[in-house]
Order: C-alpha cells, then sequence, then structure tokens
C-alpha cells in the first residue's frame, strides 16, 4: 500500500479546530466577521459606560455581557483577545482616570491588567467553545464570570472592585435583589440569562431579550421595599470634611459643628484626620464636650513602621476602642494590614469600622457582619486632586453594601463624597465634592444585625471551578486525547 493510500485510509482527525469557521456542531454559534465583531465592541463599551452614568440605565450591563459573549464568535482567537482586551481598556481608562493623578505613565499597566481580565474571560469563552460545544460554554460561562470577578476583586496582590457590574445596581431600585444575590451574584445571574439568549442564536435574541429586560423591570416591582425593623436605639452622627487640617483647624470644625448640630451625639472625621495618635486637645474636646469622636490617625510601632487606624475617642476623654486598616492601599505608603478585626460596643449597639478602601473587599466586611455588627463607620480619604468621578465611584460602595447586609453605614471622606447611608442602600445626608469643611448629620438607626449574601459562598465555588475549567483545558492541548 503507498503512503498516499495509507492516508486515504486513515480516519480524519476528531480534534476540534479553533476556528469557528471550521466547526459544523449544529448548535454552534456561527462566527463573525471583523466589522460585526467591532460593532459589538463599540457596544459593549458604550452600555457598560452608559450603565454606570445613572441608575435606571444599570439593566443595560445585559448588553455589555451579551457584546462580551458575542466576541467570543470572531473568527479567530486574536480578534476574540485582541477586542476583548481593548474594551477592557476603554472601560478602565476613563472610569479610573484618577490613576493617571496617582501613578502618572504606570496607570497604563494598571489599566491593561484590569483590561487583561474582561479579554481572560472572552479568551476562556472561545476555548471552551471551540473544545466543549456551545451548550457546555454556556452553562459554565456564569461560573467563568464570577470566579474571574471574585479572584481579580478580592483574592489576588492587585485586587481591585469597583468596575464589577454589580455596582452598576448602587443607588437605583434593586435593593432587594443585592441583600438576596450580593453584588456578585448579580453578575452570576446576569450571565446565565444572557448565556441563554446567546445559545438560542441571534434570530430569536432581540425578542427574548426586550422580554428578560421586561421581567427585571416587573421583577423589581414585585420585590418591593425591605420589610419594616423597629430600630434598637437611633444614634445621632455627624461628620465634618477635612483634608489633611491642622490641630486648630480641627478644634475649630468641631466647635461649629455642635454649635450647628447641638444634638449630635458621635462625631466622625476622615481617614489621616491626624498624621498621629489623637492629640490630646482633642481628647480634651471630647471630655469637655461630652462627645464620641470617631477619627483617623497613625498608630506608631518601635520598628518606624504604623498601622492605619481609627480610634474611638469617649466622653471621658480615653480612647475606648481602635481598629486598623485591614487592606492598605497598594504602592503607597498606607502602614501595615490589620491583624485583626472587632467591634466597637457602643452604647447604642455594636459597631463595625473599617478605614476607607476595606469598604470595598467583602471579605473584610463580612467579617465585621459575622461578628453582629448592627452598622458600620467608615473613615475615608478621597485627595481633592483625585477628582470628582473618582469620588462618585467610591461612593458607590457604601450603598452597595449597605443594601447587601441590611445595615445602616455612616462614611466620612476627607474630601466628599460623605454619605449617610440607610439599610436599603439609599442615601439620606451627604456632603459633596469637594466640600471643604462640609458637614453632614442624620439619624443612623440601628437595628438587628446584618446577614450576609448568598453570594459569598457562591464566589469562592466559583473560582474552584474556574480553576478546574483552566486545568481541563490547559490539559486537552498539552495531553495527547
Amino acid at each position: 500500500m503507498t503512503q498516499a493510500e495509507i492516508q486515504q485510509s486513515q480516519p480524519a482527525s476528531t480534534v476540534p479546530s479553533p476556528h469557528l469557521e471550521t466547526v459544523t456542531e449544529p448548535c454552534r454559534p456561527k462566527p463573525i466577521a471583523l466589522p460585526l465583531a467591532l460593532l459589538w465592541s463599540v457596544a459593549a463599551v458604550a452600555a457598560f459606560h452608559l450603565a454606570y452614568c445613572t441608575p435606571s440605565l444599570a439593566i443595560l450591563t445585559i448588553v455589555y455581557v451579551f457584546a462580551l459573549l458575542q466576541l467570543i464568535r470572531a473568527r479567530t482567537s486574536r480578534q476574540s483577545f485582541y477586542l476583548s482586551l481593548a474594551v477592557g481598556m476603554l472601560i478602565a481608562a476613563p472610569q479610573l482616570s484618577c490613576f493617571w493623578t496617582l501613578f502618572g505613565l504606570s496607570s497604563i499597566a494598571l489599566w491593561l491588567v484590569l483590561a487583561f481580565w474582561t479579554a481572560l474571560f472572552v479568551t476562556l469563552g472561545r476555548l471552551c467553545l471551540t473544545r466543549l460545544g456551545a451548550i457546555p460554554t454556556a452553562f459554565l460561562m456564569p461560573f467563568l464570570w464570577t470566579g474571574l470577578e471574585y479572584f481579580r476583586s478580592e483574592l489576588y496582590y492587585l485586587r481591585f472592585s469597583w468596575l464589577n457590574i454589580g455596582y452598576a445596581f448602587s443607588g437605583s431600585t434593586y435593593e432587594p435583589i443585592l441583600k438576596l444575590l450580593g453584588m456578585y451574584g448579580i453578575g452570576f445571574v446576569m450571565v446565565t440569562v444572557v448565556a441563554g439568549v446567546w445559545l438560542l442564536g441571534l434570530k430569536r435574541s432581540m425578542v427574548i431579550t426586550a422580554a428578560i429586560l421586561l421581567l427585571a423591570f416587573l421583577g423589581n416591582l414585585l420585590a418591593g421595599p425591605l420589610p419594616k425593623r423597629k430600630p434598637l436605639k437611633p444614634v445621632q452622627v455627624a461628620g465634618v470634611q477635612l483634608e489633611f487640617p491642622a490641630e486648630h483647624e480641627v478644634i475649630a470644625a468641631l466647635d461649629k459643628l455642635i454649635q450647628t448640630k447641638p444634638d449630635t451625639q458621635i462625631i466622625v472625621l476622615c481617614e489621616y484626620a491626624f498624621l498621629s495618635p489623637i492629640p490630646d486637645k482633642v481628647k480634651l474636646w471630647c471630655k469637655e464636650h461630652q462627645r464620641f469622636l470617631v477619627a483617623g490617625g497613625k498608630d506608631p510601632l518601635p520598628s518606624g513602621d504604623f498601622y492605619d487606624t481609627a480610634f474611638v475617642v469617649g466622653t471621658n476623654g480615653d480612647i475606648v476602642f481602635k481598629q486598623g486598616k485591614s487592606v492598605p492601599v497598594q504602592f503607597l505608603k498606607d502602614g501595615l494590614p490589620a491583624k485583626e478585626q472587632k467591634l466597637w460596643d457602643s452604647p447604642w449597639g455594636k459597631i463595625g469600622i473599617c478605614i476607607c478602601y476595606d469598604l470595598s473587599y467583602t471579605r473584610v466586611t463580612d467579617r465585621l457582619v459575622r461578628l453582629g455588627a448592627q452598622a458600620m463607620i467608615v473613615p475615608t480619604m478621597d485627595v481633592v486632586e483625585w477628582g470628582r468621578h473618582e469620588h462618585e465611584l467610591h461612593a458607590r460602595v457604601a450603598r452597595i453594601r449597605a443594601a447587601e447586609y441590611g445595615i445602616p453605614i455612616f462614611r466620612v471622606a476627607s474630601s466628599g463624597i460623605s454619605q449617610l447611608v440607610d439599610r436599603d442602600g439609599i442615601d439620606r445626608a451627604s456632603a459633596g465634592f469637594p466640600g471643604q469643611n462640609e458637614m453632614l448629620s442624620g439619624k443612623m438607626s440601628i437595628s438587628q444585625p446584618g446577614s450576609i449574601p448568598i453570594d459569598r459562598w457562591l464566589g469562592p465555588a466559583s473560582v474552584g471551578v474556574s480553576g478546574l475549567i483552566i486545568l481541563f483545558l490547559v490539559a486537552r492541548r498539552v495531553l495527547p486525547l
């Protein structure tokens, strides 16, 4: 038998081709040409920015996720990767323009790191599609999305959560859904729904998408407000925005605050209100005026390092509680991570205190809720030069956490946007940007301890599933099967 006859007698390879146009599986979506892929890229970027512009457009995150799934169907792997990387970059750079102020040219690398996670999701989705087919891919997409989102937000060194699609629902009418699902759970459900639409194909997707949008709004209406809970002890809180003030400026601001708001029981200042422990004159002021004060400062160590700390000064003028920052900001001189977290057992109930960046990490705030926190106080440092948009992005976090846990949060920033957020995630009082010496006050109704939404186990589980998917895809490529 000749070599040609031998080759003709051998069966064709059953290994799937990475090029979608050569695959004939009936349920596999057809590949899309480059011009259409470019249009879907533009749609993804536009939908994300519009969803972040106003809470009423948060539902446009459906279009954003659907557009990313369409990029999985690009004709080549390179097109999928680079187009999705461009989408991530065009989202990260405008939304996080404050990085340029903080890090200069290095911000380009940080934007690319954030964009990479978008490209990784699309690339892994494409690998699943070429090796497993459309139906398994649609089933795995929610786990991949949630696993990657949770890992990049909570677990690795450059963790950062601000651009998650769950934050698009901050301050909206979706608080009952946040309470049930959590911010990562919203992403999981969103991708599940969109993956089903994507699987059915483009011909019917527009009709189904319209039906999903209608169901989402109807579901929101049916969810209704959270049930009323009788407050145990309402406490009158107030804060004043001061950025790197001198000691005498703090005293003057405190005097003005109690003249303006004489019923105030707890006063809150920002993170790094002092670049030392609380000065003796400030402690004496608290004793003379019988007020509690929560303020940020440095708790020095003999080694020369320090803990970024929130101090609580009691009405006797002593430090009655202090809590260090659990997650210092990467690349900045922000102290050492706190060794433990505790609750302040205040006269009005158990209050959890976290500092600025800590509020962005559910693994930090979840611990406070598990300890029994009934409310949170959050001294924050947001510098004026970082810009208005950074302050607006950061303000989303308090609304999301309050809605997730069902507890009030009082967050005082150095230059805005400070907030008194109720347990439904609604701002009841605020101070704007840049707002130097601006005050805010209101009653913080402390009720029963908060509860943790279901996505807190779903996120780590999805990380595990995503890891198994990646190992499987690598094994399929490396090992002869």
